[in-house]
């Protein structure tokens, strides 16, 4: 397995561009098969995760032709209606394919998801949604089974905003008879480039980013291009590395305007955040200031930056507090930047971190994908030498980060 390896002290100046949403070109990558037409998808990161989405969608039966950071997809053939568990098991929303298998085929059958491992994540809001489009639900040897004569649209409430189960239904919607209304619908911005590249493709989706989404069944879809969001996280990720070694950063290709709540946040630490010519400008402050944190479905603190903020309060004066609402198991970074120093208590869903002087290099563990991040956040300030490995988590999510970092003056590396 690879390795990161860095000498942490080195302030980070300069521009860093920002990739294409992981997180929403997961979902649309998945809604080509909803079309036989031929879909282009531009701005699409290099990343693990990607990768093995395509991979799933060609055992299915696409055809993906890749050119640069642009994919071009076309039905290759009859759809087959079932996910391969050897490329399931890797990947969680792998999941996504059901939505749009259901609606074409009328059956659709994959194993059961893995991914990180953060939480149980359960698929029950998928499969309630889906029983209220109309499909039959059987869960057998690891295995769910779907299957319907026809989807008709229908009223539904979800019980929690989930991100995944707003996209499955959404693109099953789009081919069901008659209407569709999803309450209590996730907000994210990834919800709305699905909607975006949906009704570019001929769908008729309404009220995406609101916490009601409406659907207008169609008989069929044609083809487009679309271009993906650039990634949130990766922008606040980068946003806190410049903050974390008192940094001066342009940040090309990011979006404040999906970063509210985190750049609120930052800003009460002393940091200063601006747009300037469409780039956003990071200037770290000498003199941080602690805060409270508690994740919330969006547009409230993201989850996946509640890790590297933590890593940014490791050093800063008095105590912070961050509770962590979504996620049960998102607390495994703390041993870990604890081996470096930091002087963090758990309790139930909290974690108090008392401020340190300094963080000390020393060798550590990638356990998720964000966590990954947040050990390379501490290294950049740590005194010393810090050694990551596992870092195959951290390529599920973010383009070449090391690469990026060197740029600006990081000193790392990775190594074989």
């Amino acid at each position: 397995m690879d390795k990161i390896i860095i000498t942490g002290g080195k302030k980070l100046q300069g521009e860093v561009v920002i990739s294409g949403s992981k997180n929403a070109t997961l979902p649309i990558q998945v809604a080509t098969l909803l079309t036989d037409a031929e879909c282009t998808l531009l701005n699409v990161p290099r990343l693990r995760d990607i990768n093995t989405m395509n991979d799933v969608l060609r055992a299915i039966g696409m055809e993906i032709k890749e050119k640069n950071d642009n994919y071009v997809f076309r039905t290759k053939g009859k759809l087959k209606n079932m996910a391969p568990y050897d490329l399931v098991k890797t990947m969680r929303a792998s999941v996504l394919v059901v939505g749009p298998l259901l609606a074409r085929l009328g059956e659709a059958k994959v194993a059961l998801p893995g991914g990180c491992a953060i939480g149980l994540r359960p698929i029950n809001i998928h499969l309630d949604g889906f029983r209220k489009l109309g499909a039959k639900v059987e869960i057998k040897e690891g295995y769910v089974t779907l299957k319907t004569k026809k989807l008709v649209g229908n009223r539904m409430t979800l019980d929690f905003p989930s991100v995944g189960a707003t996209e499955n239904l959404m693109m099953a919607a789009v081919l069901a008879g008659g209407k569709t209304v999803i309450e209590n619908a996730a907000r994210e911005p990834e919800i709305v480039d699905l909607a975006d590249f949906l009704n570019t493709l001929g769908a008729q989706v309404s009220g995406a980013g609101t916490r009601v989404i409406t659907i207008k069944g169609v008989k069929e879809l044609g083809g487009g291009t679309h271009t993906v969001i650039p990634d949130r996280i990766e922008t606040g990720t980068f946003m806190v590395a410049s903050a974390i070694t008192g940094g001066d950063i342009r940040i090309k290709n990011g979006r404040l305007d999906h970063l509210a709540a985190l750049v609120e946040k930052l800003k009460a630490t002393g940091i200063e955040i601006e747009e300037s010519a469409g780039d956003i400008l990071v200037d770290g402050s000498p003199k941080l200031k602690s805060l409270e944190v508690e994740t919330r479905p969006y547009p409230g603190f993201p989850t996946d930056m509640q890790a590297q903020v933590m890593s940014l309060m490791c050093i800063t004066p008095e105590d912070s507090i961050f509770t962590e609402t979504i996620f049960e198991n998102r607390f495994m970074h703390v041993g870990e930047l604890q081996r470096m120093g930091a002087e963090i208590v758990l309790k139930g869903h909290s974690a108090l971190v008392k401020g340190v002087k300094y963080l000390s290099g020393a060798p550590v563990m990638a356990t998720d994908l964000r966590a990954s991040a947040a050990l390379i956040l501490a290294g950049l300030v740590a005194r010393g030498k810090t050694e990551i490995s596992r870092i195959y988590h951290l390529d599920r999510g973010y383009e070449r980060i090391e690469v990026k970092l060197e740029k600006l003056g990081a000193k790392i590396k990775r190594i074989k």
